[in-house]
């Protein structure tokens, strides 16, 4: 998830009300000079009387179709991987457009300062179309009012914009924690029934840990006639802090035979200390689907991982924006980031963050 990879850590989700941006208005129709009786049949006759009027007048109505399209995109901070590999798929998606679409990509630098510049800056160049990477729901909600103030379409990524006045956005997109702990109880509990897992969790206190414990919960409720959770530790999202509370649970004699940890680098951890004890034999299921995730997968460290493509998510804001500014339709309000879960015998599943191609047919259908 955000950031699962620099902490392999993904940052929050999005879901909201949508309003499209608002059309300007069309040109008030020139007068028709009244018929007098001063007035010659031939001058009085109007366009209206016209039979070739109506289909000239509709045409002053409707704004003709554009033959290209600019959007802008505004990135949280480009040396995040999850960000950086949601904007390039953005550029990808604006390649395979049936209309040429131009995309303007600025990052913000995690700074709210240059963010607004950003915006500033795609404003000035008149684009015809915004996606936003926000900082935060305040932030975002700032953003998005100063888009809607210079009349152009914003949509919005990776946050649920929670907020009382977020502003008029057409769509969210981005994961939720809450649906890939329940995934990924979901699969043990079909892959393994009757497992006794040990839940390696994240940190406890920033929100994340608590949403993924959620979804965990929903699936127990569900499914825990095939599942039960016998210990849950925090490896605060470390391989080291990971591996120490494993050797701990290890020594302490509780049986366990399956692992669920909550991110890439905690599985090397619970791996590590599984290496050590003998008990490499026990499956260890993940989040991410991260590049290292990948390799993890090969190398057997993972045994399955409950993937959230970034790419996707990339190419998702891309498809929102292009569905209203180009063929006037309406997206969805909120669009949740799939969560695709693969396992290690089944790697041609697997849709990488940098496999822009992949994502682009996912979300297409093409």
């Amino acid at each position: 998830m955000k950031k699962m990879t620099a902490v392999l850590l993904s940052a929050a989700m999005a879901c909201s009300l949508m309003a499209c941006g608002g059309a300007s208005e069309p040109a008030a129709p020139a007068e028709t000079p009244a018929v007098t009786e001063e007035t010659p049949a031939a001058e009085a006759e109007t366009p209206a009387e016209s039979e070739e009027a109506p289909a000239a007048e509709a045409e002053e109505t409707q704004e003709a179709a554009k033959d290209s399209y600019t959007f802008g995109y505004i990135a949280y901070d480009m040396t995040d991987i999850w960000n950086e590999y949601s904007a390039r798929a953005f550029e990808y998606a604006g390649t395979q457009a049936e209309v040429k679409v131009e995309t303007v990509v600025l990052d913000s630098k995690n700074s709210l300062e240059e963010s607004v510049t950003a915006m500033e800056s795609l404003i000035q160049q008149g684009v015809d179309g915004i996606s936003i990477f926000p900082i935060s729901t305040e932030q975002g909600a700032q953003l998005v009012k100063m888009a809607n103030e210079a009349g152009i379409p914003v949509t919005v990524e990776n946050f649920k914009m929670d907020v009382e006045d977020p502003g008029d956005y057409i769509a969210s997109v981005a994961c939720e924690y809450d649906q890939i702990g329940y995934e990924a109880i979901k699969y043990i509990s079909e892959v393994h029934p009757n497992a006794k897992v040990f839940f390696c969790a994240g940190q406890q206190g920033a929100g994340v840990y608590e949403k993924y414990q959620e979804g965990v919960d929903r699936a127990i409720e569900e499914f825990g006639d095939q599942v039960e959770i016998v210990a849950t530790l925090h490896g605060d999202w470390l391989t080291d802090k990971a591996y120490n509370v494993t050797t701990d649970l290890i020594a302490s004699g509780e049986e366990f035979d399956y692992i669920f940890a909550n991110n890439g680098m905690m599985a090397q951890g619970c791996y590590q200390a599984l290496q050590d004890a003998g008990m490499e034999n026990i499956p260890i299921v993940s989040t991410g689907g991260s590049p290292d995730d990948y390799k993890m997968l090969q190398d057997g460290i993972e045994a399955a991982n409950m993937t959230a493509p970034v790419s996707i998510q990339g190419v998702q804001t891309f498809q929102n924006l292009y569905d209203v500014v180009v063929e006037g339709k309406t997206p969805e309000q909120f669009i949740s980031l799939p969560i695709i879960p693969v396992s290690a015998d089944k790697l041609d599943e697997f849709i990488a963050w940098d496999d822009y191609e992949a994502a682009y047919a996912f979300v297409s259908g093409k």
